[in-house]
């Protein structure tokens, strides 16, 4: 059976400072977004860097971890309710060039998902130096992930987030992807698949045609060629951010040819 598209898992309100305090990013808004569309799950995923987790020895590398913590961002709680849409209350985190993931355990367990960010590059001095070569950013690609994956966690609420996001090295994302062996990409998502780790679906289809397609595509054909399990996140900051977004989800389903049995359920 086809992959039914009825889940948006990653989605910032107005309180995550890269949406600018848009007065319409609110939960009641997102939930509104999420009716309208006929989806059985959202998540709220403002960032967050939780303050149980040491910051690196220099201290913030970005403004935004300095205000966002978890406190912070409870000020959207309690979230509004639907008997048709489960609206889930999470957050968005990175990992850091220390190898440590911005929410604690115990935040872990309190949360109903988390994603994690592994390529957000363009955070100089916090994710990475900020003078790597593209070489070493294909690296860096697998190493975050292989990091991440080494971990302790409950990886049935966790998610890996816009593993191909331009923020990797912007303006040479198809070079920096095309540069990872396939060796590595089966062998990171076996891995993936066996821990359980949802994976993220965002990317615009629309973006690349012809070749450069295929090699965005790659990864998460071989993904789901090792078994493992999709969500839907389109990872929008203001309601401009929703627009289209279901028919790009929908164009994603075809393109990777996804079943209902490729569908990662939060918590299962």
């Amino acid at each position: 059976m086809r992959y039914i598209v009825d889940n948006d898992l990653h989605i910032h309100s107005k309180l995550s400072l890269c949406s600018g305090d848009h007065p319409g990013q609110t939960p009641e808004n997102i939930l509104a977004y999420g009716e309208k569309n006929d989806y059985k799950t959202i998540c709220l995923t403002d960032h967050m860097w939780d303050p149980k987790v040491p910051k690196l020895s220099t201290g913030w590398a970005s403004p935004w971890y300095e205000t966002q913590s978890y406190e912070y961002t409870k000020r959207s709680l309690p979230l509004p309710k639907s008997d048709r849409v489960d609206f889930l209350f999470g957050a968005e985190t990175d990992l850091d060039m220390k190898g440590d993931i911005g929410v604690s355990r115990e935040t872990i367990d309190e949360l109903d998902f988390v994603i994690i960010s592994t390529t957000h590059m363009h955070m100089d001095g916090y994710v990475v130096r900020g003078d790597e070569t593209t070489e070493e950013r294909a690296r860096l690609w697998v190493k975050h992930i292989d990091t991440l994956l080494a971990m302790d966690l409950p990886f049935h609420k966790i998610g890996l987030a816009h593993m191909t996001c331009g923020l990797i090295n912007r303006g040479h994302l198809i070079e920096t992807l095309s540069l990872i062996d396939e060796s590595e990409y089966r062998r990171v998502f076996k891995k993936a698949a066996e821990c359980g780790i949802g994976i993220e679906l965002n990317f615009n289809p629309r973006e690349f045609t012809g070749e450069d397609l295929e090699i965005q595509l790659k990864p998460y054909r071989i993904a789901k060629q090792e078994g493992c399990k999709f969500y839907f996140g389109s990872d929008a900051h203001t309601p401009d951010g929703f627009i289209g977004k279901k028919k790009d989800f929908e164009l994603i389903v075809d393109l990777l040819g996804l079943e209902e049995s490729d569908k990662f359920h939060v918590g299962k």
